[in-house]
């Protein structure tokens, strides 16, 4: 007996040596390949620096990650004590987590990348997790709505055919200006996904959205607009819309179903008809912070991996206990009919229009949570194509942006992680040794152009609205 005891705990140590090496290798950016620690040396990961944590949110569904990890343990399982906060907006939920206010939150996806090189608050921002694909949606008012199904094609049973162009807004924008009277639509802040997927819808059908000029002292985005863009805080859409101020947004869910189930709004068009499975939020920290907190880090990008394959695993299953918890008032404070409307997998147009979309809020398939290069580089394109950024930039400044923000090194160590946990497969993420951080080449957006993040300024020649080469103001 005492010598099977002995060869037992002999196995132990060797195993528990075999997986401190791996580990130690993985860190080490030997296993990852290309995918090389950049700024902190990890040791083998250890007890958290830091356990007691409060991150922000903004009420939408796609926080969904933070409420399903505290929800379901595995915060703690992580020697975590999290406390989740709703904040007012986006700069607020920024602001607080640059003065380390908050630890970390979940963030625009184009929050890091602006606030890193400038624009705005300048602060170095960091993602090692992708908290979503898809998920948000262009809604107009029921005024608008009416004059626009008169330019759009309808099926055998007189519903409209989607995706929805929007060449059917253009003559109604165009009456607007020969009024003398602005076309006004709202997004939830400047650097969001919501504003460029607003924006490219619109130039996709012929409307000009408007320019930035930082350098100039105008950073209203409208110049040269024919539509005119505004933030609006995403629960406030709705109300803000009825009361005639905008004319429609670009938002997340669950505030493009309200406005169904409320009878002023019809939402046109999903981003996942914009740009299939686009990236939304992230998970974002200050660079300092990651510094100070690596394993803390680590655990927390591991514990939001399980409630992101928790979100999606078995065909969507686990999608109406998610929604019976974000319907709670800490978290979306929605009712629970109007977040299902879009969590469970469909999605309704006009009152009574509903379709089938079970991608249209994805948290872990297709690789959502792998923080790519190729979408930091996509934000940036915009960024550039609307004038945020208001000079030309060699391709291998977006490369280089993209790498001081996104970090797949740390994904990797949390990756494998949970691999020696036994709690996911290797099948259900990206080779992680030889993953290069880039997508392949992306066709499926509304106006059919491919997107290749290698080639950014090649990318941005292709579109006939929007800043390109040495264009400036």
């Amino acid at each position: 007996m005492n010598q099977l005891l002995k060869k037992k705990n002999i196995s132990m140590e060797i195993n528990g040596a075999t997986k401190a090496i791996r580990r130690a290798l993985i860190i080490g950016g030997l296993v990852a390949g290309s995918l090389m620690v950049t700024s902190t040396a990890f040791a083998e990961l250890g007890e958290p620096e830091k356990e007691d944590l409060k991150f922000g949110f903004i009420k939408l569904t796609d926080m969904a990650p933070l409420a399903i990890a505290y929800e379901k343990g595995y915060f703690e399982d992580e020697g975590l004590y999290v406390t989740l906060e709703a904040q007012a907006n986006w700069k607020v939920l920024l602001d607080r987590v640059i003065d380390g206010q908050l630890d970390g939150a979940h963030m625009l996806a184009g929050q890091p990348l602006g606030a890193t090189i400038g624009y705005g608050t300048k602060a170095h921002i960091v993602t090692a997790f992708s908290m979503d694909l898809n998920g948000n949606g262009i809604t107009v008012s029921n005024d608008i709505w009416a004059k626009m199904k008169k330019n759009i094609p309808h099926d055998s049973e007189g519903k409209p055919i989607h995706p929805i162009s929007a060449s059917a807004l253009k003559p109604i924008v165009e009456a607007f200006k020969e009024e003398g009277k602005p076309f006004n639509m709202g997004m939830v802040f400047p650097v969001s996904t919501h504003n460029y997927e607003l924006r490219y819808w619109l130039a996709a059908g012929g409307i000009h959205p408007g320019y930035y000029a930082p350098s100039k002292g105008d950073v209203s985005g409208q110049i040269d607009a024919d539509a005119f863009l505004s933030v609006t805080p995403p629960p406030q859409m709705p109300a803000t819309m009825e009361a005639g101020t905008i004319h429609g947004y670009c938002v997340g869910e669950p505030w493009n179903q309200q406005a169904v189930f409320k009878g002023i709004g019809v939402p046109v068009i999903t981003d996942y008809e914009i740009w299939k499975n686009n990236p939304e939020k992230v998970f974002g920290v200050s660079n300092e912070w990651a510094d100070e907190y690596p394993n803390t880090h680590i655990r927390i990008v591991k514990a939001m991996i399980r409630a992101a394959k928790w979100l999606d695993e078995n065909n969507n299953a686990n999608r109406p206990e998610a929604v019976k918890i974000l319907s709670k008032s800490q978290y979306v404070g929605a009712d629970y009919d109007v977040i299902a409307n879009s969590m469970t997998g469909t999605f309704e147009y006009e009152k009574g229009d509903k379709r089938e979309i079970p991608d249209f809020n994805v948290f872990f398939r297709h690789n959502a949570t792998y923080p790519y290069y190729s979408d930091a580089i996509w934000y940036l394109t915009q960024m550039r194509r609307w004038g945020q950024i208001d000079e030309h930039k060699p391709d291998s400044w977006y490369m280089d942006i993209a790498k001081k923000v996104y970090r797949p090194d740390i994904y990797s160590v949390a990756v494998n992680e949970l691999l020696e946990d036994g709690v996911v497969e290797a099948s259900e993420f990206p080779d992680l040794e030889t993953e290069t951080g880039f997508k392949p080449p992306q066709k499926e957006f509304i106006d059919g152009v491919t997107y290749d993040g290698r080639y950014p300024n090649q990318y941005l020649e292709k579109f006939d609205i929007g800043f390109k080469g040495k264009d400036r103001i």
